[in-house]
């Protein structure tokens, strides 16, 4: 049942949001099939090798998805923000997941229930076909980056990094403070490197004033530098 009216008008009403492509009596439908759940900072969303229980949207807040490699390492595989889709590979596929998904900060985090995705929503044209784009994206996505992390140097990867948190939350008021706080390990994941190569790599970019960083706050200074510092691997 739907626990909250402003999460499902955010979602059929928001036109970034995929479920907007639906029409009138397909979204009076979606409301039967819906539950909208706030989750606390470093909570589970779903963990790698359980079943989906349907198709997840991200609301409010920010997540996280890692895959779990040699030794319990961490490789974080994507972030999501807000109107973000997750899990949707392993509903679609009928698989378990292959990724963890874990909040980086307080969420609102819906749920529809896989029978309206498969018995409505793909049914819809316009809905189908988005879905397939936002697809296709991802895996192009996915080559480049394992391009990035098996052949570029320690610094290009970690400068192609926070370019990609750039791009994917923005900056604060401030216009040069990422508006997202990792830790250090979370930022080594997200690179592919030890978490005392992050931090020596950081402390390299901040000593070049390349970025400015204060506890988990990170400046980026100088975008023009870091984007040839990503270039050139």
């Amino acid at each position: 049942m739907l626990n909250s009216k402003l999460g499902l008008k955010d979602i059929v009403e928001n036109s970034q949001s995929i479920f907007y492509l639906l029409n009138q009596e397909e979204k009076d439908e979606l409301q039967h099939h819906i539950s909208i759940s706030r989750y606390k900072r470093n909570e589970y969303v779903f963990k790698e090798g359980e079943k989906p229980i349907g198709f997840i949207i991200l609301i409010e807040g920010k997540v996280k998805l890692y895959k779990e490699g040699i030794a319990g390492r961490e490789q974080i595989i994507r972030m999501a923000k807000p109107l973000g889709v997750i899990g949707h590979r392993a509903l679609l596929s009928n698989e378990n997941h292959i990724a963890t998904a874990v909040t980086l900060e307080e969420c609102l985090i819906c749920t529809v229930n896989s029978n309206f995705i498969f018995d409505y929503a793909l049914k819809n044209s316009d809905f189908a076909g988005a879905l397939i784009i936002k697809l296709a994206k991802e895996l192009g996505f996915s080559n480049s980056r394992m391009v990035t992390l098996t052949q570029k140097h320690i610094r290009g990867r970690l400068a192609e990094s926070l370019l990609l948190l750039k791009d994917k939350y923005g900056f604060e008021l401030d216009g040069t403070t990422l508006k997202v706080y990792l830790s250090r390990e979370d930022i080594s994941n997200l690179s592919n490197m030890t978490t005392s190569n992050a931090i020596r790599t950081l402390s390299t970019f901040a000593i070049e004033d390349v970025i400015a960083i204060d506890g988990r706050k990170i400046q980026i200074l100088d975008a023009v530098r870091l984007e040839r510092i990503s270039k050139l691997g």
